[in-house]
């Protein structure tokens, strides 16, 4: 059984609104997805920034991203050129690694 938003009122003036009123997907979520969210905002996408603030690797700050994503129905669709997008993504850590911007570890589990 899904709740309803169906009441609001204001604290300062006692207005109040009664009716059907939608709901946030993000307000249900909870606390350390509301942080995932809000750090990869803030880090305008950067998931670097993201695996940083957590505190957690690259793979897992993705992977986590990826598991709020879901939970928010907002999954990426699927790549139409899988294959090539697979090579570019290959190229990408290649880079990254050697930017200095991955460590070994990270490289790998991002590669296999």
């Amino acid at each position: 059984m899904k709740l309803h938003v169906t009441r609001l009122g204001c604290e300062s003036c006692g207005t109040e609104l009664s009716g059907r009123f939608a709901s946030c997907p993000y307000c249900s979520l909870g606390a350390q997805d509301q942080k995932i969210l809000g750090t990869f905002l803030v880090s305008r996408g950067n998931m670097r920034e993201l695996a940083r603030e957590l505190g957690v690797s690259y793979p897992t700050a993705r992977q986590r991203f990826a598991e709020l994503l879901e939970r928010l129905g907002l999954e990426a669709p699927a790549d139409p050129g899988a294959g090539r997008a697979d090579t570019v993504d290959r190229e990408e850590v290649l880079r990254r690694l050697a930017a200095g911007e991955l460590d070994l570890d990270e490289a790998t589990t991002l590669l296999s």
